[in-house]
């Protein structure tokens, strides 16, 4: 039963975006948690689309990964002779390869990242 003025319950960003997170989690079943918190399941599916669109970064979510693979380069032998500049992170992004080098700027990679994936 809703009670006071206005009918309305007011969630904090942070209620969302908890409410939010256990609907990520494996096996989670939105009806089940929106029924929990007294939500419409359209609601919290409302709130789900929302924080996604916005690239809302939700709390507790785990960000996921793609497995790294070690591959020297052709011709190089890794061990005591390597150099130390040698090292490289080779991405694939939007049918692009991009290769960074040691020393390359966190600033410089993430906004070529930014780029390659059409973000502002």
């Amino acid at each position: 039963m809703i009670t006071g003025a206005g009918g309305r319950r007011r969630w904090t960003g942070e209620e969302k975006a908890r409410i939010v997170a256990a609907t990520l989690e494996p096996g989670a079943v939105v009806s089940v948690i929106a029924r929990h918190h007294g939500l419409s399941p359209q609601q919290l599916f409302g709130w789900r689309r929302a924080a996604r669109i916005a690239g809302a970064a939700v709390a507790d979510v785990a960000p996921k990964f793609v497995p790294a693979v070690l591959e020297p380069e052709p011709g190089q032998r890794r061990g005591r002779g390597s150099s130390p500049g040698a090292a490289a992170i080779e991405l694939e992004i939007a049918g692009v390869t991009v290769r960074i080098g040691d020393g390359a700027r966190p600033r410089t990679i993430a906004a070529v990242i930014r780029t390659l994936k059409g973000a502002p």
